[in-house]
């Protein structure tokens, strides 16, 4: 890992951008963290759209986080932003929009094309970004990821051990493979429902919901579309995480 860049938001937090090889990232960490008093961490997921573009939304989540004494990072997925193109995730979405835009379902194939490989590629990154991450001085466990492409954290909820607890994001398409997966999940799990969203499959979120094998999962819905969650929404997370990683 290496730090390209730093500066201080409000409150003292620290935002660090770095490189992790080829991927880049972002941490920020609050001001009561250090050697001594290391903070727990939160993996902060979002869609393959670019760090550039999402980072409004991420820093935002990021200092709500750190008000609560927790560390947030995040890494730029696979084809995303300015990591080299991927030509055959470019089809995958070309071709979900050309569905979409044709008001055409949008068939497993489609599906499994623009989110498999995603998962296969990105969650193994996301493991070697949470070694370094754990590396620090002042970021310790527990760990907690929040936010989607949903099937990257249902992945990464039975496969990765360091990650107690998991707030999820219904927002995205699932694969029917991962349903299966779903079922081997454990640990705690927040996920929340737009109502109304309109790139996602209401019932596809449901029926994922309902294979989560947790003992303790909670569904938080609200109406609203996909960019429409209120605030105290966010609040509900915060205090999932909260109970699961102090």
């Amino acid at each position: 890992m290496h730090f390209t860049s730093e500066q201080r938001l409000d409150n003292g937090v620290l935002e660090r951008e770095f490189t992790l090889g080829e991927i880049p990232g972002i941490l920020w960490t609050p001001g009561s963290a250090s050697a001594t008093a290391p903070a727990p961490l939160i993996l902060l997921g979002h869609p393959p759209l670019g760090l550039h573009r999402m980072y409004p939304r991420l820093v935002a989540r990021a200092l709500h986080a750190a008000a609560d004494g927790f560390a947030a990072a995040t890494i730029e997925l696979p084809g995303s932003g300015d990591r080299p193109r991927w030509p055959a995730a470019d089809q995958a979405r070309a071709d979900l929009r050309r569905a979409m835009e044709a008001g055409e379902p949008v068939s497993d194939e489609i599906i499994d094309a623009l989110i498999l490989p995603l998962v296969e590629k990105s969650v193994p990154e996301w493991q070697a970004a949470l070694d370094a991450l754990l590396s620090l001085p002042e970021i310790g466990g527990p760990v907690g990821y929040s936010g989607g492409v949903i099937s990257i954290g249902v992945r990464l909820a039975v496969v990765e051990p360091r990650i107690v607890a998991a707030g999820l994001f219904a927002g995205s398409f699932v694969p029917r493979a991962m349903f299966e997966e779903a079922r081997q999940v454990t640990i705690p799990l927040h996920v929340l429902l737009q109502w109304d969203d309109e790139g996602n499959d209401r019932q596809a979120a449901l029926d994922l919901f309902d294979a989560f094998g947790s003992k303790e999962k909670t569904l938080h819905a609200n109406m609203g579309g996909h960019t429409g969650v209120p605030q105290f929404a966010g609040d509900d997370a915060a205090g999932f995480f909260a109970r699961h990683l102090k």
